[in-house]
Protein backbone atom coordinates (compact mmCIF):
# COMPACT_ATOMS: atom_id res chain seq x y z
CA UNK A 1 0.00 0.00 0.00
CA UNK A 2 1.67 3.23 -1.33
CA UNK A 3 1.55 6.44 1.28
CA UNK A 4 1.75 9.84 -0.03
CA UNK A 5 5.42 9.96 -0.03
CA UNK A 6 5.77 6.84 -2.18
CA UNK A 7 6.87 3.87 0.53
CA UNK A 8 5.11 0.74 0.73
CA UNK A 9 3.79 -0.76 3.67
CA UNK A 10 2.78 -3.87 4.80
CA UNK A 11 -0.89 -3.63 5.64
CA UNK A 12 -0.73 -6.90 8.00
CA UNK A 13 2.49 -5.29 9.63
CA UNK A 14 0.95 -1.96 9.90
CA UNK A 15 -2.60 -3.41 11.54
CA UNK A 16 -0.29 -5.02 14.55
CA UNK A 17 1.95 -2.33 15.20
CA UNK A 18 -1.48 -0.03 15.59
CA UNK A 19 -2.67 -3.09 17.83
CA UNK A 20 0.60 -3.02 19.75
CA UNK A 21 0.50 0.90 20.32
CA UNK A 22 -3.42 1.09 21.34
CA UNK A 23 -2.12 -1.80 24.09
CA UNK A 24 0.28 -0.08 25.28
CA UNK A 25 -1.62 2.92 25.67
CA UNK A 26 -4.36 1.39 27.47
CA UNK A 27 -2.07 -0.82 29.64
CA UNK A 28 0.70 1.80 29.92
CA UNK A 29 3.31 -1.15 30.83
CA UNK A 30 5.72 -2.66 28.15
CA UNK A 31 5.12 -5.99 29.89
CA UNK A 32 1.47 -6.12 30.35
CA UNK A 33 0.75 -4.71 27.16
CA UNK A 34 3.18 -7.39 25.06
CA UNK A 35 1.19 -9.70 27.34
CA UNK A 36 -2.14 -8.89 26.34
CA UNK A 37 -0.39 -8.83 22.64
CA UNK A 38 0.63 -12.30 23.01
CA UNK A 39 4.16 -11.64 21.76
CA UNK A 40 7.46 -10.56 23.85
CA UNK A 41 8.26 -7.60 25.26
CA UNK A 42 11.40 -6.56 22.39
CA UNK A 43 8.96 -7.57 19.57
CA UNK A 44 6.36 -5.35 20.95
CA UNK A 45 9.08 -2.59 21.64
CA UNK A 46 10.77 -2.97 17.98
CA UNK A 47 7.10 -2.66 16.24
CA UNK A 48 6.47 0.39 18.23
CA UNK A 49 9.67 1.87 17.01
CA UNK A 50 9.02 1.05 13.25
CA UNK A 51 5.64 2.41 13.72
CA UNK A 52 7.36 6.24 15.42
CA UNK A 53 9.94 5.82 11.69
CA UNK A 54 7.55 5.26 9.62
CA UNK A 55 4.95 8.11 10.65
CA UNK A 56 8.29 10.23 11.42
CA UNK A 57 6.70 11.17 14.72
CA UNK A 58 7.81 10.43 18.54
CA UNK A 59 4.69 8.28 19.91
CA UNK A 60 6.20 7.14 23.36
CA UNK A 61 8.05 8.78 26.10
CA UNK A 62 10.69 6.31 27.29
CA UNK A 63 13.08 6.29 30.23
CA UNK A 64 13.77 3.28 31.92
CA UNK A 65 9.98 2.39 31.84
CA UNK A 66 6.84 3.37 29.97
CA UNK A 67 6.57 7.56 30.83
CA UNK A 68 3.80 7.73 28.85
CA UNK A 69 2.87 9.07 25.29
CA UNK A 70 4.39 12.18 24.06
CA UNK A 71 1.91 14.72 22.73
CA UNK A 72 1.74 13.34 19.53
CA UNK A 73 0.95 10.21 20.51
CA UNK A 74 -1.76 11.27 22.59
CA UNK A 75 -3.78 12.82 19.21
CA UNK A 76 -2.34 9.49 17.20
CA UNK A 77 -4.04 6.55 19.31
CA UNK A 78 -7.31 8.02 18.86
CA UNK A 79 -6.72 7.21 15.23
CA UNK A 80 -4.82 4.11 15.51
CA UNK A 81 -7.99 2.51 17.68
CA UNK A 82 -10.47 3.92 14.93
CA UNK A 83 -8.71 2.46 12.26
CA UNK A 84 -8.42 -1.25 14.10
CA UNK A 85 -12.58 -0.60 14.83
CA UNK A 86 -12.80 0.06 11.45
CA UNK A 87 -10.91 -3.14 10.40
CA UNK A 88 -12.84 -5.13 12.35
CA UNK A 89 -16.22 -4.07 11.44
CA UNK A 90 -14.98 -4.29 7.59
CA UNK A 91 -14.23 -7.92 8.33
CA UNK A 92 -17.40 -8.59 10.30
CA UNK A 93 -19.30 -6.60 7.58
CA UNK A 94 -17.69 -9.01 5.02
CA UNK A 95 -18.83 -12.20 7.07
CA UNK A 96 -22.00 -10.88 7.85
CA UNK A 97 -22.75 -10.87 3.45
CA UNK A 98 -21.38 -14.51 3.74
CA UNK A 99 -22.72 -16.91 6.92
CA UNK A 100 -23.87 -13.87 9.24
CA UNK A 101 -22.97 -11.92 12.18
CA UNK A 102 -20.17 -13.18 13.64
CA UNK A 103 -17.88 -11.79 16.14
CA UNK A 104 -17.47 -10.22 19.44
CA UNK A 105 -20.14 -7.62 20.71
CA UNK A 106 -18.23 -5.37 23.37
CA UNK A 107 -21.65 -3.94 25.55
CA UNK A 108 -20.99 -1.43 28.82
CA UNK A 109 -23.33 -1.13 31.26
CA UNK A 110 -24.28 0.72 34.41
CA UNK A 111 -24.80 -1.27 37.29
CA UNK A 112 -28.32 -0.45 37.71
CA UNK A 113 -29.06 -2.06 34.55
CA UNK A 114 -27.04 -4.97 34.97
CA UNK A 115 -29.82 -7.09 35.09
CA UNK A 116 -32.14 -5.18 32.61
CA UNK A 117 -29.37 -5.88 30.23
CA UNK A 118 -30.46 -9.38 29.56
CA UNK A 119 -33.46 -8.20 28.08
CA UNK A 120 -31.50 -6.95 25.03
CA UNK A 121 -28.66 -9.32 24.75
CA UNK A 122 -31.08 -12.12 24.90
CA UNK A 123 -32.87 -11.74 21.69
CA UNK A 124 -29.60 -10.16 19.93
CA UNK A 125 -28.20 -13.35 20.91
CA UNK A 126 -31.74 -15.53 19.45
CA UNK A 127 -31.21 -13.52 16.35
CA UNK A 128 -27.31 -13.90 15.66
CA UNK A 129 -26.21 -17.36 17.19
CA UNK A 130 -22.66 -17.04 15.86
CA UNK A 131 -22.20 -13.60 17.82
CA UNK A 132 -20.77 -13.45 20.84
CA UNK A 133 -21.23 -10.63 24.03
CA UNK A 134 -18.85 -9.46 26.50
CA UNK A 135 -20.76 -7.77 29.02
CA UNK A 136 -19.30 -5.27 31.72
CA UNK A 137 -21.11 -4.16 34.62
CA UNK A 138 -19.07 -2.38 36.67
CA UNK A 139 -18.78 1.47 35.12
CA UNK A 140 -20.14 4.50 35.74
CA UNK A 141 -22.11 6.19 32.79
CA UNK A 142 -19.26 8.67 32.30
CA UNK A 143 -16.73 5.62 32.28
CA UNK A 144 -18.78 3.74 29.55
CA UNK A 145 -19.23 6.49 27.27
CA UNK A 146 -15.37 7.45 27.32
CA UNK A 147 -14.76 3.79 25.99
CA UNK A 148 -16.98 4.08 23.61
CA UNK A 149 -15.25 7.20 21.94
CA UNK A 150 -12.81 5.14 22.29
CA UNK A 151 -13.70 1.94 20.91
CA UNK A 152 -12.95 0.31 23.12
CA UNK A 153 -16.32 -0.63 23.96
CA UNK A 154 -19.07 -1.42 20.98
CA UNK A 155 -21.99 0.12 22.78
CA UNK A 156 -23.18 1.44 26.50
CA UNK A 157 -26.47 1.02 28.74
CA UNK A 158 -26.46 4.14 30.66
CA UNK A 159 -28.47 7.34 32.14
CA UNK A 160 -28.54 10.07 29.81
CA UNK A 161 -28.93 12.69 32.47
CA UNK A 162 -26.23 14.91 32.83
CA UNK A 163 -23.67 12.43 30.09
CA UNK A 164 -21.61 14.38 26.98
CA UNK A 165 -23.05 12.74 24.08
CA UNK A 166 -20.77 14.64 21.92
CA UNK A 167 -20.44 12.55 18.62
CA UNK A 168 -22.73 9.41 20.27
CA UNK A 169 -25.67 7.83 18.74
CA UNK A 170 -28.56 7.55 21.48
CA UNK A 171 -31.29 5.31 21.39
CA UNK A 172 -33.99 5.34 24.18
CA UNK A 173 -34.39 2.01 26.17
CA UNK A 174 -36.77 3.10 28.99
CA UNK A 175 -37.14 5.64 31.64
CA UNK A 176 -35.64 4.09 35.11
CA UNK A 177 -38.71 4.92 37.76
CA UNK A 178 -38.58 4.58 41.45
CA UNK A 179 -40.62 2.25 43.53
CA UNK A 180 -40.73 1.58 47.02
CA UNK A 181 -40.49 -1.86 48.43
CA UNK A 182 -41.83 -2.79 51.95
CA UNK A 183 -43.29 -5.08 53.91
CA UNK A 184 -47.32 -5.22 54.41
CA UNK A 185 -46.73 -3.78 57.74
CA UNK A 186 -44.83 -0.81 56.99
CA UNK A 187 -47.83 0.03 54.34
CA UNK A 188 -50.70 0.35 56.54
CA UNK A 189 -52.92 2.83 54.49
CA UNK A 190 -50.79 3.40 51.52
CA UNK A 191 -52.69 1.64 48.71
CA UNK A 192 -51.56 1.60 44.83
CA UNK A 193 -49.09 4.63 45.79
CA UNK A 194 -47.58 6.62 48.31
CA UNK A 195 -45.85 10.17 47.97
CA UNK A 196 -41.82 10.83 48.77
CA UNK A 197 -43.06 12.89 52.51
CA UNK A 198 -44.61 10.03 53.40
CA UNK A 199 -41.98 7.45 52.53
CA UNK A 200 -39.63 9.98 54.26
CA UNK A 201 -41.03 8.90 57.65
CA UNK A 202 -40.48 5.03 57.01
CA UNK A 203 -37.17 2.90 58.47
CA UNK A 204 -35.13 3.66 55.00
CA UNK A 205 -32.56 1.43 53.92
CA UNK A 206 -30.54 2.82 50.56
CA UNK A 207 -27.66 2.16 48.93
CA UNK A 208 -24.74 4.40 49.80
CA UNK A 209 -23.90 7.76 48.33
CA UNK A 210 -20.59 5.94 46.76
CA UNK A 211 -23.17 3.96 44.44
CA UNK A 212 -24.31 5.62 40.91
CA UNK A 213 -27.79 4.29 41.84
CA UNK A 214 -27.95 6.20 44.41
CA UNK A 215 -26.50 9.09 43.30
CA UNK A 216 -29.40 9.02 40.37
CA UNK A 217 -32.13 9.23 43.24
CA UNK A 218 -30.47 12.14 45.44
CA UNK A 219 -30.03 14.02 42.40
CA UNK A 220 -33.45 13.52 41.17
CA UNK A 221 -34.67 14.76 44.18
CA UNK A 222 -32.92 17.64 45.01
CA UNK A 223 -34.42 18.82 41.49
CA UNK A 224 -37.66 19.09 43.69
CA UNK A 225 -36.35 20.09 47.09
CA UNK A 226 -36.12 17.24 48.37
CA UNK A 227 -33.61 14.89 50.50
CA UNK A 228 -33.71 11.34 51.32
CA UNK A 229 -31.69 10.12 54.94
CA UNK A 230 -31.83 6.54 55.15
CA UNK A 231 -30.83 4.78 58.61
CA UNK A 232 -29.42 2.53 57.08
CA UNK A 233 -27.08 2.34 53.97
CA UNK A 234 -25.51 -0.55 52.35
CA UNK A 235 -23.11 -1.28 49.02
CA UNK A 236 -25.38 -4.33 48.11
CA UNK A 237 -28.05 -5.09 46.43
CA UNK A 238 -28.58 -8.37 48.29
CA UNK A 239 -27.67 -6.75 51.67
CA UNK A 240 -30.44 -4.23 50.82
CA UNK A 241 -32.90 -7.12 49.71
CA UNK A 242 -32.27 -8.80 52.83
CA UNK A 243 -32.60 -6.01 55.28
CA UNK A 244 -36.19 -5.29 53.67
CA UNK A 245 -36.69 -9.44 54.17
CA UNK A 246 -36.70 -8.54 57.88
CA UNK A 247 -39.86 -6.82 57.94
CA UNK A 248 -38.44 -3.80 59.47
CA UNK A 249 -37.20 -1.93 56.81
CA UNK A 250 -38.34 -0.14 53.55
CA UNK A 251 -36.10 0.58 50.47
CA UNK A 252 -36.59 2.50 46.87
CA UNK A 253 -35.10 0.64 43.87
CA UNK A 254 -35.52 1.33 40.00
CA UNK A 255 -38.91 -0.69 38.69
CA UNK A 256 -36.68 -2.67 36.34
CA UNK A 257 -35.65 -4.25 39.51
CA UNK A 258 -38.29 -5.92 40.26
CA UNK A 259 -39.01 -7.77 37.20
CA UNK A 260 -35.51 -9.51 37.14
CA UNK A 261 -34.21 -9.26 40.56
CA UNK A 262 -37.45 -10.31 42.59
CA UNK A 263 -37.20 -9.03 46.36
CA UNK A 264 -38.17 -10.99 49.15
CA UNK A 265 -41.08 -12.82 49.24
CA UNK A 266 -44.28 -11.48 51.04
CA UNK A 267 -43.13 -7.53 50.66
CA UNK A 268 -44.98 -5.16 48.29
CA UNK A 269 -44.26 -2.25 45.78
CA UNK A 270 -45.66 0.52 45.58
CA UNK A 271 -45.66 3.22 42.85
CA UNK A 272 -43.83 7.01 44.33
CA UNK A 273 -45.28 10.51 43.54
CA UNK A 274 -45.02 14.13 44.41
CA UNK A 275 -42.72 13.83 42.08
CA UNK A 276 -42.42 11.23 40.09
CA UNK A 277 -38.98 10.65 39.90
CA UNK A 278 -37.30 8.84 36.13
CA UNK A 279 -34.44 8.81 35.26
CA UNK A 280 -33.99 7.93 31.00
CA UNK A 281 -31.63 4.96 30.41
CA UNK A 282 -29.91 4.60 26.88
CA UNK A 283 -27.87 2.93 24.50
CA UNK A 284 -24.91 4.84 23.26
CA UNK A 285 -23.57 3.82 20.68
CA UNK A 286 -20.49 5.77 18.14
CA UNK A 287 -22.39 8.29 15.48
CA UNK A 288 -19.52 7.76 12.74
CA UNK A 289 -21.23 5.92 9.83
CA UNK A 290 -21.98 3.11 8.56
CA UNK A 291 -20.35 1.65 11.75
CA UNK A 292 -20.62 -1.96 13.15
CA UNK A 293 -22.76 -4.70 11.33
CA UNK A 294 -22.88 -5.89 15.06
CA UNK A 295 -23.71 -2.37 16.69
CA UNK A 296 -26.34 -1.83 13.70
CA UNK A 297 -27.71 -5.06 14.67
CA UNK A 298 -27.91 -4.68 18.33
CA UNK A 299 -29.75 -1.03 17.81
CA UNK A 300 -32.09 -2.19 15.91
CA UNK A 301 -32.95 -5.32 18.26
CA UNK A 302 -33.20 -2.02 20.90
CA UNK A 303 -35.51 -0.42 18.91
CA UNK A 304 -37.85 -3.74 18.53
CA UNK A 305 -38.06 -4.37 22.30
CA UNK A 306 -39.73 -1.30 22.76
CA UNK A 307 -38.75 -1.68 26.52
CA UNK A 308 -40.22 1.30 27.86
CA UNK A 309 -43.44 0.00 26.80
CA UNK A 310 -42.87 -3.48 28.38
CA UNK A 311 -41.86 -2.11 31.99
CA UNK A 312 -45.34 -0.03 31.75
CA UNK A 313 -47.29 -2.70 30.80
CA UNK A 314 -45.57 -4.96 34.10
CA UNK A 315 -46.62 -1.93 36.08
CA UNK A 316 -50.02 -1.41 34.62
CA UNK A 317 -50.90 -4.86 35.17
CA UNK A 318 -49.49 -5.28 38.75
CA UNK A 319 -52.30 -3.78 40.59
CA UNK A 320 -51.56 -5.10 43.73
CA UNK A 321 -47.86 -4.59 42.96
CA UNK A 322 -46.44 -7.78 44.87
CA UNK A 323 -43.14 -8.28 44.73
CA UNK A 324 -43.35 -11.45 43.30
CA UNK A 325 -46.54 -11.68 41.14
CA UNK A 326 -46.35 -15.41 41.23
CA UNK A 327 -46.86 -15.95 44.51
CA UNK A 328 -50.06 -17.09 46.12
Amino acid sequence: MPDRRGQWWNVGVLFRQLEYFVALARERHFARAAAACYVSQPALSEAIRKLEHELNVPLIRRGHAFEGLTPEGERLVLWARRILADHDAFKQEATALQSGLTGQLRLGAIPAASTTAAQLIDPFCAAHPLARVSLVTSLRSAQVTDLVRRFELDAGIIYLEGQDIEGLAITPLYAERQVLVAAPGLLTGHDGSISWPEVFELPLCLLNQGMRGRQVLDEALSGHGLAVRPQLETDSVAALYAQVGTGRWASIVPYPWIRTMRPPAGTRVRTLHDPDVRSHVVLATVAAEPGSVLVRALTETARRLRLAELFAQDEAGDPDHQANPHEV
